[in-house]
């Protein structure tokens, strides 16, 4: 992960996932002796403790995943006052920016081809233009699109946002290291859809305010 918001996604995986192995390791355990024991009761018609036991116990177990859940769902919901604003329109197949704080520049990002990739770059991945920005800096995203549903998605951020026609979609994230993060269109909008990347170049605050100020 490189931003809060996916560490608490990845918490939250693996705390339902011990909850999970823990019911499958009960249920399977139970299961494996059923077939060992030789207990009959020919006088049993109902068990009423028994099944309030397995009524209420799930419901409990569903507690402890739903209040991690919903307090995560209102955490990336969240837009505390950002830093900078970026705007990221979909087509097919590929992405514009509009740095809408910064003299309105704006740009086209492509996928680069097989044939033209350097031999650092990675197949299918690396773009043309890479959007540029500062890390430790409260991002929003604004994402729409001009023909048809894309899907803006960045694992490592934790981002993943529906681009629209005729829809404006925002959410915002936090960098908390350099590098590159790369992403990609994660909606069946077309044959091409996952030819459609995204690149992130984190960087510190002064290297955008020089990338800022050449463009």
């Amino acid at each position: 992960s490189a931003s809060p918001l996916m560490e608490q996604l990845i918490f939250f995986h693996d705390h339902a996932l011990l909850i999970l192995v823990m019911i499958t390791v009960l249920v399977g355990y139970l299961m494996f002796m059923l077939f060992f024991n030789n207990y009959v009761n020919r006088f049993l018609l109902h068990g009423q403790l028994i099944e309030m036991i397995w009524t209420i116990l799930p419901a409990i177990i569903l507690l402890f995943i739903a209040f991690p859940s919903l307090r995560l769902l209102y955490l990336l919901d969240e837009i505390n006052e950002p830093s900078v604003t970026l705007k990221s329109i979909g087509h097919q197949w590929y992405w514009s920016y509009e740095y809408s704080d910064f003299n309105n520049i704006e740009f086209d990002s492509y996928m680069i081809p097989t044939n033209e990739l350097s031999t650092d770059g990675f197949r299918l991945l690396d773009v043309d233009n890479r959007i540029v920005l500062p890390m430790n800096s409260q991002i929003r995203i604004l994402v729409t699109a001009a023909d048809v549903i894309h899907s803006w998605t960045i694992p490592a951020l934790g981002v993943k946002v529906d681009g629209t026609p005729g829809r404006l979609n925002q959410t915002n994230f936090f960098m908390n290291r350099p590098g590159l993060f790369y992403g990609q269109c994660s909606e069946i909008c077309g044959a091409n859809h996952s030819f459609m990347p995204i690149v992130i170049e984190s960087v510190p605050t002064n290297y955008f305010i020089k990338w800022i100020s050449n463009n």
